[in-house]
């Protein structure tokens, strides 16, 4: 049995917000999706409230993963713990709070969804990704393993494909909100993109208002970035999985405006 998941790149403020309320739907019904992942830790900009994520949740989101920018709205911590359905990245340190994985029921079996940020040019203080994600696979005993590797350099996002090809059925990237050109099938039956891009405001540097990165880029002292406004698009990929192996068969990346 042959089933479409589907990725969504980072979601960014509340046109972000409005294009999947207007569109997931529709994408999901003609890509005949059955489990979607959207990565959400950008959608109040910096961070994520729990109504953001009830609204993902009631538009169509089976699971929300995040990243960086995790605590970036404090009232999420406790909604962590109590909602098994958002993930942050499982290497943080163990005393936060929510989970970095979980496996979760569908009508095709289980799937197990892992959430891990890479280290090469974020904050430190996370643990080795490569040593969490073995952790996590001596435990599992599912087909279906889907990774949201939050991470900044594309290299750290191609080596962890390497090393999870054969053991797990896709990896994405997130967290540049540029979308890659790379969709492919490795030797092992893994599907791969480096980045999903980002779901949010299309007049935009990667989401956020442009004369903010240019004052920055420029030398000025910084100020708190701020969604752009206006029309946005919807980023992400399709993954083809054989539900009886866990293998995946076929990629392909999305783009929506």
């Amino acid at each position: 049995m042959l089933i479409n998941i589907l990725a969504i790149g980072d979601v960014v403020g509340q046109s972000g917000l409005d294009i999947l309320a207007e569109k997931l739907h529709v994408v999901q019904k003609f890509n005949q999706i059955s489990f979607t992942i959207i990565n959400g830790e950008n959608a109040a900009a910096n961070g994520i409230t729990p109504g953001q994520a009830e609204f993902l949740f009631d538009i169509g989101a089976d699971v929300i993963t995040l990243g960086n920018h995790t605590w970036g709205k404090r009232e999420i911590a406790p909604f962590l713990d109590d909602c098994q359905y958002i993930l942050r990245p499982s290497n943080f340190a163990t005393q936060v709070p929510g989970r970095g994985w979980g496996v979760f029921e569908t009508e095709f079996g289980n799937v197990c969804v892992v959430n891990l940020i890479g280290r090469h040019g974020l904050p430190d203080g996370s643990e080795n990704p490569f040593i969490e994600a073995d952790r996590i696979l001596k435990k599992l005993d599912t087909n279906i393993v889907l990774v949201d590797f939050h991470a900044e350099a594309t290299s750290e996002k191609l080596a962890m494909a390497y090393y999870l090809d054969g053991r797990v059925s896709a990896v994405w990237g997130t967290h540049t909100h540029v979308q890659t050109s790379d969709c492919r099938v490795f030797s092992g039956g893994m599907g791969y993109i480096t980045d999903l891009g980002m779901t949010g405001p299309c007049e935009s540097v990667i989401g956020v208002k442009p004369e903010q990165p240019i004052s920055r880029f420029l030398g000025n002292p910084p100020t708190r970035f701020e969604a752009a406004d206006g029309a946005a698009k919807i980023e992400g990929a399709v993954f083809e999985i054989d539900a009886e192996t866990g293998k995946c068969v076929g990629v392909e990346a999305i783009r929506i405006t």
